[in-house]
């Protein structure tokens, strides 16, 4: 990796927040619900650290799958696919952009199913449920994970 593509993923990730909220009333929620995503991605970084750490990739994987599950229990199915569209935009990496989709889209498909259980959680109780299920795909290969080049 370049001096380049360090400072791309910089920028990326120093912009996220904005982006996220940008993205966020752009998908047509209230500031409140913005906030609220905000929150959300917080907390299932918070989640995915405690609890995916030791494994390479999992802590990735698990925070899209919780994140995107949370998000689409709570305001549905397109607005999750737009903040997850909007955290990919303008991504330097396009191999761990494709793998952050496929975890983003197996958590859409778990927040549809398990709307009803998951919309009335906190953040924090709704990570906690979703901790035991991420490691559980992770483990059955539902949850993916890009290697680094060597």
């Amino acid at each position: 990796m370049g001096f380049g593509d360090v400072v791309q993923q910089a920028i990326h990730a120093g912009t996220g927040v904005p982006r996220l909220y940008a993205g966020a009333t752009r998908a047509g929620l209230e500031p409140s619900e913005a906030f609220e995503v905000l929150r959300i991605s917080q907390a299932a970084l918070r989640a995915a650290a405690t609890h995916g750490r030791g494994v390479p990739g999992r802590t990735n994987a698990m925070r899209h799958f919780m994140w995107q599950a949370t998000l689409t229990a709570r305001f549905g199915l397109e607005p999750a696919r737009a903040l997850a569209a909007a955290q990919e935009a303008g991504t330097p990496n396009r191999r761990d952009s494709s793998v952050d989709e496929s975890n983003n889209a197996a958590g859409q498909a778990y927040g549809a199913e398990h709307a009803e259980d998951l919309a009335g959680l906190s953040q924090s109780e709704a990570m906690s449920s979703l901790v035991p299920v991420a490691l559980a795909m992770w483990e059955s290969g539902e949850l993916v994970w890009v290697s680094p080049r060597r």
